[in-house]
């Protein structure tokens, strides 16, 4: 049996940054190399063992990203505009990339725009009926010719079409409603995964759940545990009842996941540039890349330890674990890790020149880089065919959904 690069077993986990890549995930033999178009790029690609093994190195060509619309606030006039956002949780690109669907959690409704910023329609309300929407609608995306509206206070996915009809719901045992990291993760044109509350033997844990246009399908993935020691966690008990409270460290290695096509799971660990395919706990693939770590400087740890002195200054009494938070030895190399609906891998990387996007191809071999603008670090990007669309807050702490071209350069 092949073993997954990450430690344990699919379903329950606990991962620390050095215990990331186990043993039975040693260095492969090279097969064959695939040199870039242009700049220093290289790919490896060893299909000699179990699991295949991709390693890229050197400098991918620079794609860019043009700004084409800007949708938020309108003019201070007294008047709501459609770009009035209360709270935009979720952003998906219609079929074609012609249209732009932004759920708004607060105002429970669903904003349609077109490439230009320009407001074509609102549908969906505050309520439990047919069309209606909580102030828990957390994503939306399309499988086929559906609109899937994941909505946690109802526990369902609403099915609608492009103009808003309500087609019916599909009901989900869902968790955590106030966690905007639940969504609905796209794999494929036809194929989006949820995550659901669901009972493997005796075994009870969170799942995704795919979806397509006809339903609910019978591929599940299994994700792995998060527990990776990036929160300090506090407890105080007053009268018998425990208060827990968390300090996050942001430098601190973190699990990223995302489910892939055929209930495949993508999985890193943030300070280490590999990205894991298994299913089931086999290994399938491992893509890697080269990228120098960044160290820590002192003036940046010591300002996170005065944060975190004043942060126990205010909870008198706690006990934490650890009891400070742990300096690892560089910066974070990855953000998040996203799968769009044609396969491809995006790696949000994250350098002390900024941000910034790495899109691989399917099979794991890295094809560009592109520029990173503002984002709420929690919600998920809308990926298109060829845009790319972004939420983000502004200073005065109103919602705005940038959508970006994806340009490629001229051959």
């Amino acid at each position: 049996m092949k073993t997954t690069c990450l430690v344990g077993a699919a379903r329950s986990a606990f991962l620390a940054g050095a215990a990331f890549l186990a043993a039975g995930c040693g260095d492969a033999r090279d097969a064959g190399s695939s040199p870039a178009d242009g700049g220093s790029l290289a790919t490896v690609v060893d299909t000699a063992g179990a699991w295949v093994r991709v390693a890229n190195s050197g400098d991918p060509p620079e794609w860019n990203l043009v700004l084409v619309a800007s949708i938020g606030p309108g003019a201070e006039t007294g008047e709501a505009a459609p770009g009035d956002f209360g709270a935009a949780a979720s952003v998906a690109f219609g079929p074609g990339d012609h249209d732009v669907y932004v759920a708004d959690r607060i105002n429970c409704e669903i904003r349609v725009f077109g490439l230009d910023g320009s407001h074509r329609r609102t549908f969906g309300r505050c309520g439990e009926g047919p069309g209606e929407f909580t102030q828990y609608l957390h994503s939306i995306a399309w499988v086929g010719d559906k609109l899937l509206a994941f909505d946690f206070g109802e526990s369902r996915i609403g099915e609608l079409a492009g103009d808003g009809e309500w087609l019916g719901h599909r009901r989900v045992a869902a968790a955590g409603r106030g966690n905007s990291y639940n969504a609905l993760y796209r794999t494929g044109p036809n194929k989006a995964y949820a995550q659901t509350i669901a009972i493997d033997g005796t075994q009870l844990g969170l799942m995704l759940l795919g979806h397509d246009a006809d339903g609910a399908t019978a591929d599940t993935v299994w994700p792995l545990d998060p527990s990776s020691g990036a929160n300090v966690i506090c407890r105080r008990e007053d009268e018998g009842s425990i208060f827990v409270d968390f300090f996050e460290n942001p430098y601190a290695p973190r699990l990223l996941q995302h489910p892939g096509p055929g209930g495949t799971l993508w999985s890193a660990m943030s300070n280490d540039y590999r990205i894991v395919v298994s299913r089931g706990g086999d290994t399938l693939r491992a893509i890697e890349r080269e990228l120098a770590p960044e160290p820590i400087a002192d003036e940046e740890w010591d300002a996170l330890s005065r944060q975190f002195e004043t942060w126990l200054e205010d909870r008198p009494g706690v006990s934490c674990e650890p009891r400070r938070p742990r300096r690892p030895p560089a910066h974070q190399l990855m953000e998040r890790i996203f799968l769009d609906a044609a396969g491809r891998l995006w790696v949000e990387v994250a350098r002390a020149g900024g941000r910034r996007w790495e899109l691989f191809d399917a099979e794991g071999r890295l094809v560009a880089r592109l520029p990173a603008g503002d984002r709420k670090k929690h919600l998920m990007p809308g990926f298109g065919d060829r845009h790319l669309a972004t939420i983000r807050e502004d200073g005065l702490g109103r919602d705005h959904v940038d959508v970006w071209r994806i340009e490629e350069p001229a051959r």
